[in-house]
């Protein structure tokens, strides 16, 4: 990222030709999807909205340089770097010029942002002030990849990027061990032979899986079979922009689970972040036990904890 800032235009401009134009002044977000690899992929709206926003918040101002010439688009507003390393500072900068009134447009680098890139933070505060947040819908290496994978796509769940760290990924892995929908993560390709060993060990060696590098691009390749037979292939080198999707946990019916296991999995449940019941009603759902059964094991750890009443 080159951090380059350039300025230009008002904070309060708009184009008398603006499809959103309605009349309030008022700010609004939009966040804008950016092509994955084909720049033929930009949806039309997005040369518009590039040409008309009041500020531009561009993961890589360097890449949205290279975008605006693509589509033969000037800008007329104030373009501002807004990556991972400035997201936290930058942000309180952006809510202030959108409760002015300011439209400001977000872009990164590929893809729709918010979703594993910045994004989340800028959205937050925008909609904690109460002001307008829309998109630009495009590209996604997370449908994309899901779709042509040929794994099931009824149901999926997004997991973005693993831990770096070995131990920090397996248990990251055993959270969703038992995760029926279809899971979906990113990887860096350096990493991708340790994660799919990790994989074939937590999830079995048999799960289906699929690898979809650089899709929409020059090389696109989707490597599908058996973890087990994806991890040799991965040891020989994989260049590119990476994106795993890995078959759902079967469905076996009723499990044969003790009490103890019981706990333990809506402890991890807990632990990622869901509300103990939430955590109890997606384990007895899993193992395919009433809902009853699964609290009755927990408030009895729980009340073991505590060890004998007073008195007693």
């Amino acid at each position: 990222m080159d951090g380059a800032e350039r300025t230009g235009g008002t904070p309060t401009g708009r184009s008398a030709a603006a499809p959103w134009e309605d009349g309030e002044v008022t700010g609004t977000l939009v966040l804008a999807g950016t092509p994955i690899g084909e720049i033929a992929d930009a949806p039309p709206r997005l040369a518009t909205e590039l040409a008309a926003a009041d500020v531009i918040a561009a993961e890589d101002t360097r890449r949205l340089r290279r975008l605006t010439q693509a589509l033969e688009v000037q800008p007329s507003g104030r373009i501002v770097s807004y990556f991972e390393g400035n997201e936290a500072a930058r942000t309180p900068e952006l809510a202030e010029a959108l409760a002015g009134g300011a439209r400001v447009l977000l872009v990164t680098d590929a893809g729709m942002p918010s979703v594993s890139d910045p994004g989340y933070r800028l959205v937050a505060a925008a909609v904690e002030r109460d002001i307008k947040v829309t998109a630009v819908p495009g590209p996604s290496a997370v449908l994309t990849a899901l779709a042509v994978s040929g794994l099931p796509v009824d149901r999926f769940c997004f997991e973005g990027f693993l831990p770096r760290k070995g131990g920090e990924r397996r248990t990251r892995l055993r959270e969703v061990e038992d995760e029926r929908r279809t899971l979906v993560y990113f990887e860096a390709p350096h990493r991708l032979d340790d994660t799919l060993a990790a994989m074939a060990e937590i999830f079995g060696a048999d799960r289906r899986a699929a690898v979809c590098r650089e899709l929409t691009k020059t090389y696109e390749e989707v490597k599908r079979g058996p973890l087990a037979e994806l991890v040799p292939w991965a040891a020989e080198g994989v260049r590119g922009e990476i994106t795993i999707v890995v078959e759902g946990a079967p469905d076996s019916g009723p499990q044969d689970l003790d009490a103890e296991e019981l706990v333990r999995r809506v402890r991890v449940r807990e632990e990622a972040g869901e509300r103990r019941k939430e955590a109890i009603a997606a384990v007895a759902a899993d193992a395919g036990l009433p809902k009853r059964e699964v609290f009755d094991a927990v408030v009895a750890a729980k009340n073991a904890e505590k060890g004998p009443a007073k008195g007693a």
